[in-house]
Protein backbone atom coordinates (compact mmCIF):
# COMPACT_ATOMS: atom_id res chain seq x y z
CA UNK A 1 0.00 0.00 0.00
CA UNK A 2 1.66 3.56 -0.70
CA UNK A 3 -0.11 6.81 1.68
CA UNK A 4 1.45 9.47 3.46
CA UNK A 5 1.90 9.06 7.32
CA UNK A 6 0.17 12.00 7.63
CA UNK A 7 -0.53 15.39 5.54
CA UNK A 8 2.65 17.17 5.92
CA UNK A 9 4.55 13.96 4.04
CA UNK A 10 2.57 15.34 1.11
CA UNK A 11 4.41 18.81 1.37
CA UNK A 12 7.12 19.23 -2.28
CA UNK A 13 7.72 17.43 -5.07
CA UNK A 14 5.39 19.93 -7.00
CA UNK A 15 5.20 20.04 -11.01
CA UNK A 16 6.83 22.16 -13.46
CA UNK A 17 4.00 23.09 -16.29
CA UNK A 18 5.05 24.73 -19.44
CA UNK A 19 3.58 27.86 -20.12
CA UNK A 20 1.64 27.74 -23.08
CA UNK A 21 -0.12 30.87 -24.33
CA UNK A 22 0.61 34.05 -22.17
CA UNK A 23 4.24 33.95 -23.04
CA UNK A 24 4.21 32.99 -26.53
CA UNK A 25 5.69 36.01 -27.89
CA UNK A 26 8.51 35.43 -25.49
CA UNK A 27 11.77 33.27 -27.34
CA UNK A 28 12.08 31.00 -24.60
CA UNK A 29 10.65 27.70 -22.94
CA UNK A 30 8.61 28.84 -19.65
CA UNK A 31 8.14 26.18 -16.61
CA UNK A 32 5.87 27.37 -13.97
CA UNK A 33 7.06 25.69 -10.32
CA UNK A 34 3.19 24.90 -9.86
CA UNK A 35 3.04 25.40 -5.85
CA UNK A 36 -0.62 25.07 -5.55
CA UNK A 37 -0.19 21.46 -5.35
CA UNK A 38 0.99 21.74 -1.97
CA UNK A 39 -1.38 20.24 0.65
CA UNK A 40 -2.01 23.85 1.77
CA UNK A 41 -2.18 25.00 -1.71
CA UNK A 42 0.70 27.21 -0.92
CA UNK A 43 5.08 27.60 -1.97
CA UNK A 44 4.36 28.37 2.23
CA UNK A 45 4.12 25.12 3.71
CA UNK A 46 7.58 24.10 2.89
CA UNK A 47 9.01 26.65 5.07
CA UNK A 48 6.43 26.57 7.86
CA UNK A 49 7.84 22.81 8.49
CA UNK A 50 11.41 23.82 8.09
CA UNK A 51 10.56 26.90 10.35
CA UNK A 52 8.94 24.52 13.24
CA UNK A 53 11.01 21.34 13.46
CA UNK A 54 13.81 24.07 13.21
CA UNK A 55 12.69 25.48 16.67
CA UNK A 56 12.08 22.45 17.97
CA UNK A 57 15.81 20.90 17.50
CA UNK A 58 16.82 23.99 18.88
CA UNK A 59 14.32 24.10 22.18
CA UNK A 60 12.53 26.82 21.06
CA UNK A 61 9.41 25.63 20.93
CA UNK A 62 8.16 23.49 23.50
CA UNK A 63 4.98 20.52 23.66
CA UNK A 64 2.14 22.21 23.68
CA UNK A 65 3.35 25.78 23.04
CA UNK A 66 1.46 28.35 20.80
CA UNK A 67 3.16 29.37 17.43
CA UNK A 68 2.64 32.94 17.10
CA UNK A 69 3.38 34.86 13.65
CA UNK A 70 2.28 37.35 11.68
CA UNK A 71 1.33 36.43 8.11
CA UNK A 72 -0.33 37.44 4.63
CA UNK A 73 -2.53 34.21 4.99
CA UNK A 74 -0.16 31.59 3.32
CA UNK A 75 2.74 31.08 5.93
CA UNK A 76 -0.41 30.76 8.47
CA UNK A 77 -1.87 28.24 6.68
CA UNK A 78 1.40 26.25 6.57
CA UNK A 79 1.71 26.87 9.87
CA UNK A 80 -2.03 25.50 10.51
CA UNK A 81 -1.45 22.28 9.31
CA UNK A 82 1.94 21.43 11.11
CA UNK A 83 0.73 22.90 14.70
CA UNK A 84 -2.44 20.48 14.56
CA UNK A 85 -0.41 17.52 13.48
CA UNK A 86 2.25 17.92 16.40
CA UNK A 87 -0.17 19.61 18.90
CA UNK A 88 0.50 22.91 19.34
CA UNK A 89 -1.61 26.16 19.31
CA UNK A 90 -1.56 28.92 16.63
CA UNK A 91 -2.60 32.77 16.75
CA UNK A 92 -1.94 34.42 13.02
CA UNK A 93 -2.23 38.05 13.08
CA UNK A 94 -2.83 39.09 9.51
CA UNK A 95 -3.22 42.74 7.64
CA UNK A 96 -6.86 44.01 7.02
CA UNK A 97 -6.27 44.07 3.62
CA UNK A 98 -5.91 40.44 2.89
CA UNK A 99 -8.71 38.67 1.70
CA UNK A 100 -11.49 37.63 3.31
CA UNK A 101 -11.11 34.05 2.40
CA UNK A 102 -7.41 33.73 3.95
CA UNK A 103 -8.75 34.83 7.03
CA UNK A 104 -11.97 32.13 7.17
CA UNK A 105 -9.41 29.34 6.16
CA UNK A 106 -7.27 30.19 9.24
CA UNK A 107 -10.17 30.31 11.16
CA UNK A 108 -11.47 27.31 9.75
CA UNK A 109 -8.15 25.55 10.45
CA UNK A 110 -8.17 26.23 14.16
CA UNK A 111 -6.15 29.50 14.40
CA UNK A 112 -6.83 32.14 16.59
CA UNK A 113 -7.00 35.29 14.57
CA UNK A 114 -5.72 39.17 15.01
CA UNK A 115 -6.67 41.39 12.60
CA UNK A 116 -4.40 44.42 12.32
CA UNK A 117 -4.66 47.69 9.86
CA UNK A 118 -2.23 47.86 6.64
CA UNK A 119 -1.61 51.99 6.39
CA UNK A 120 0.54 51.90 9.62
CA UNK A 121 4.32 51.65 9.81
CA UNK A 122 6.18 48.48 10.86
CA UNK A 123 6.90 50.04 14.14
CA UNK A 124 3.40 51.11 15.38
CA UNK A 125 2.41 48.79 18.02
CA UNK A 126 -1.25 48.55 15.69
CA UNK A 127 1.04 47.13 13.29
CA UNK A 128 0.72 43.21 12.17
CA UNK A 129 4.69 42.97 13.07
CA UNK A 130 4.57 45.13 16.61
CA UNK A 131 1.24 43.00 17.22
CA UNK A 132 2.80 39.75 16.77
CA UNK A 133 6.12 40.91 18.49
CA UNK A 134 3.75 41.80 21.52
CA UNK A 135 1.80 38.47 22.10
CA UNK A 136 4.68 36.24 21.79
CA UNK A 137 6.15 38.36 25.43
CA UNK A 138 2.21 38.13 27.09
CA UNK A 139 1.55 34.25 26.21
CA UNK A 140 3.42 31.95 28.15
CA UNK A 141 5.16 28.95 26.59
CA UNK A 142 4.65 30.49 23.04
CA UNK A 143 7.28 31.34 20.35
CA UNK A 144 6.86 33.81 17.30
CA UNK A 145 8.17 32.56 14.38
CA UNK A 146 9.40 35.76 12.66
CA UNK A 147 9.34 34.37 9.03
CA UNK A 148 11.05 37.78 7.58
CA UNK A 149 14.29 37.08 9.43
CA UNK A 150 14.18 33.29 9.86
CA UNK A 151 17.18 31.55 8.73
CA UNK A 152 15.29 28.08 8.28
CA UNK A 153 12.61 30.25 5.99
CA UNK A 154 15.15 30.74 3.05
CA UNK A 155 16.98 26.68 4.29
CA UNK A 156 13.81 25.05 3.44
CA UNK A 157 13.33 26.12 -0.43
CA UNK A 158 17.90 25.57 -0.04
CA UNK A 159 17.39 21.85 0.53
CA UNK A 160 13.70 21.39 -1.12
CA UNK A 161 12.71 23.65 -4.09
CA UNK A 162 15.78 24.32 -5.47
CA UNK A 163 17.38 20.82 -5.46
CA UNK A 164 13.73 20.14 -7.46
CA UNK A 165 13.96 23.13 -10.05
CA UNK A 166 17.62 21.31 -11.12
CA UNK A 167 16.37 18.69 -11.05
CA UNK A 168 13.04 18.97 -12.78
CA UNK A 169 14.90 20.89 -15.58
CA UNK A 170 18.06 18.16 -16.07
CA UNK A 171 20.11 20.96 -14.88
CA UNK A 172 19.29 23.34 -17.89
CA UNK A 173 17.65 26.04 -16.08
CA UNK A 174 18.73 29.29 -16.97
CA UNK A 175 16.81 31.70 -15.54
CA UNK A 176 14.62 31.74 -12.30
CA UNK A 177 11.62 34.22 -12.19
CA UNK A 178 9.03 34.81 -9.03
CA UNK A 179 7.78 37.59 -6.60
CA UNK A 180 9.68 39.08 -3.19
CA UNK A 181 8.12 39.04 0.03
CA UNK A 182 10.14 37.59 2.73
CA UNK A 183 12.34 37.04 0.38
CA UNK A 184 12.99 33.19 1.40
CA UNK A 185 12.05 31.59 -2.03
CA UNK A 186 13.77 33.57 -3.87
CA UNK A 187 16.86 33.74 -1.48
CA UNK A 188 16.63 30.09 -0.76
CA UNK A 189 16.34 28.65 -4.42
CA UNK A 190 18.14 31.45 -5.89
CA UNK A 191 21.43 30.16 -4.34
CA UNK A 192 21.25 26.68 -4.53
CA UNK A 193 20.68 27.08 -8.40
CA UNK A 194 23.29 29.37 -8.79
CA UNK A 195 25.91 27.16 -6.40
CA UNK A 196 25.28 24.60 -9.42
CA UNK A 197 25.41 27.11 -12.03
CA UNK A 198 26.86 30.52 -11.33
CA UNK A 199 25.50 31.90 -14.45
CA UNK A 200 21.58 31.34 -13.83
CA UNK A 201 20.14 34.81 -13.34
CA UNK A 202 17.30 35.41 -10.78
CA UNK A 203 14.79 37.90 -11.06
CA UNK A 204 12.57 39.90 -8.23
CA UNK A 205 9.15 40.51 -8.85
CA UNK A 206 8.50 43.77 -6.76
CA UNK A 207 5.34 45.93 -6.67
CA UNK A 208 5.13 49.60 -6.56
CA UNK A 209 5.09 50.79 -2.83
CA UNK A 210 7.68 48.29 -2.19
CA UNK A 211 11.38 49.38 -1.35
CA UNK A 212 13.31 46.16 -2.85
CA UNK A 213 13.94 47.14 -5.94
CA UNK A 214 15.40 50.90 -5.47
CA UNK A 215 17.17 49.14 -2.41
CA UNK A 216 18.83 46.95 -4.52
CA UNK A 217 19.77 49.03 -7.04
CA UNK A 218 21.10 51.91 -5.03
CA UNK A 219 21.96 51.05 -1.84
CA UNK A 220 19.13 53.23 -0.60
CA UNK A 221 16.13 52.21 1.69
CA UNK A 222 13.79 55.09 0.53
CA UNK A 223 10.63 55.65 2.44
CA UNK A 224 9.14 58.17 -0.29
CA UNK A 225 9.11 54.72 -1.69
CA UNK A 226 6.66 53.38 0.66
CA UNK A 227 2.91 53.21 0.10
CA UNK A 228 -0.31 51.34 0.46
CA UNK A 229 -0.69 48.97 -2.40
CA UNK A 230 -3.33 46.13 -3.08
CA UNK A 231 -1.14 43.29 -4.25
CA UNK A 232 -0.85 40.77 -2.14
CA UNK A 233 2.13 38.43 -0.84
CA UNK A 234 4.74 40.89 -2.97
CA UNK A 235 6.67 43.24 -1.52
CA UNK A 236 7.96 45.24 1.92
CA UNK A 237 8.03 48.63 3.36
CA UNK A 238 11.13 46.58 5.58
CA UNK A 239 14.32 44.46 4.62
CA UNK A 240 13.65 40.93 5.82
CA UNK A 241 16.75 39.49 6.32
CA UNK A 242 15.92 36.43 4.71
CA UNK A 243 16.26 38.65 1.49
CA UNK A 244 19.69 37.92 0.46
CA UNK A 245 20.12 40.96 -2.39
CA UNK A 246 23.56 39.32 -3.90
CA UNK A 247 21.88 36.10 -4.99
CA UNK A 248 19.09 38.44 -7.26
CA UNK A 249 20.39 39.96 -10.47
CA UNK A 250 17.79 42.62 -10.63
CA UNK A 251 13.82 43.46 -9.96
CA UNK A 252 10.73 44.53 -12.15
CA UNK A 253 8.23 46.23 -10.80
CA UNK A 254 4.39 45.52 -11.60
CA UNK A 255 1.45 47.73 -11.20
CA UNK A 256 -1.72 46.79 -9.27
CA UNK A 257 -3.81 46.73 -12.13
CA UNK A 258 -1.42 44.43 -14.08
CA UNK A 259 -1.10 41.72 -11.16
CA UNK A 260 -5.17 41.68 -11.03
CA UNK A 261 -5.47 41.32 -14.79
CA UNK A 262 -2.96 39.17 -15.45
CA UNK A 263 -4.31 36.90 -12.40
CA UNK A 264 -7.38 36.64 -14.07
CA UNK A 265 -5.66 35.87 -17.64
CA UNK A 266 -3.68 32.63 -16.26
CA UNK A 267 -6.98 31.69 -15.38
CA UNK A 268 -8.77 32.47 -18.81
CA UNK A 269 -5.98 31.38 -21.10
CA UNK A 270 -3.75 28.66 -19.22
CA UNK A 271 -6.53 27.30 -17.12
CA UNK A 272 -4.04 28.57 -13.88
CA UNK A 273 -6.24 29.23 -11.09
CA UNK A 274 -3.97 30.92 -8.76
CA UNK A 275 -3.39 33.66 -6.18
CA UNK A 276 -2.90 37.58 -6.63
CA UNK A 277 1.25 37.18 -6.74
CA UNK A 278 0.70 35.02 -10.16
CA UNK A 279 -0.65 37.79 -11.90
CA UNK A 280 2.16 39.86 -11.10
CA UNK A 281 5.10 37.32 -11.72
CA UNK A 282 4.04 36.34 -15.32
CA UNK A 283 3.37 40.08 -16.00
CA UNK A 284 6.58 40.82 -14.50
CA UNK A 285 8.12 38.18 -16.95
CA UNK A 286 7.01 39.98 -19.94
CA UNK A 287 8.23 43.31 -18.84
CA UNK A 288 11.34 41.25 -18.89
CA UNK A 289 11.28 39.79 -22.39
CA UNK A 290 14.41 41.44 -23.79
CA UNK A 291 16.62 39.34 -21.00
CA UNK A 292 15.65 35.77 -22.53
CA UNK A 293 17.13 34.31 -25.86
CA UNK A 294 15.69 31.54 -27.50
CA UNK A 295 17.80 28.78 -25.66
CA UNK A 296 16.51 29.88 -22.53
CA UNK A 297 14.98 27.81 -20.02
CA UNK A 298 12.74 29.99 -17.45
CA UNK A 299 11.35 29.20 -13.99
CA UNK A 300 8.68 31.01 -12.64
CA UNK A 301 7.35 30.45 -9.55
CA UNK A 302 3.53 30.87 -8.60
CA UNK A 303 2.55 30.64 -4.68
CA UNK A 304 -0.52 30.13 -4.13
CA UNK A 305 -4.02 28.90 -5.11
CA UNK A 306 -6.75 31.42 -6.90
CA UNK A 307 -9.58 30.68 -4.33
CA UNK A 308 -8.31 32.49 -1.64
CA UNK A 309 -8.42 35.48 -3.93
CA UNK A 310 -12.37 34.55 -5.43
CA UNK A 311 -13.52 37.86 -3.47
CA UNK A 312 -11.25 39.64 -4.89
CA UNK A 313 -9.01 39.67 -8.21
CA UNK A 314 -12.01 36.95 -9.39
CA UNK A 315 -15.14 38.91 -8.36
CA UNK A 316 -16.07 41.72 -11.66
CA UNK A 317 -17.42 44.34 -9.18
CA UNK A 318 -14.45 44.57 -6.59
CA UNK A 319 -12.33 45.01 -9.83
CA UNK A 320 -14.34 47.73 -11.38
CA UNK A 321 -14.54 49.43 -8.22
CA UNK A 322 -10.83 49.23 -7.74
CA UNK A 323 -10.78 50.64 -11.60
CA UNK A 324 -9.23 47.46 -12.77
CA UNK A 325 -12.20 46.74 -15.38
CA UNK A 326 -13.53 48.84 -17.82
Amino acid sequence: MEYAENILDTIGHTPLVKMNWLTKDLPCLVLAKYETFNPGNSVKDRMALQMVEDAEAEGLLQPGGTIIEGTSGNTGMGLAMVATIKGYKLICVISDKQSKEKIDILKAMGSKVYVCPTDVAPEDPRSYYSTAKRLSTEIPNSWYVNQYDNPSNAKAHFLTTGPEVWEQTDGKVTHFVTGVGTGGTISGVGSYLKSKNPKIKVWGIDTYGSVFKKYHETGIFDENEIYPYITEGIGEDILPENVDFKVIDGFTKVTDKDAAIYTRKLAREEAMFLGNSAGAVIKGLLQLKDKFTKNDVVVVLFHDHGSRYVGKMYNDQWMEEKGFLE
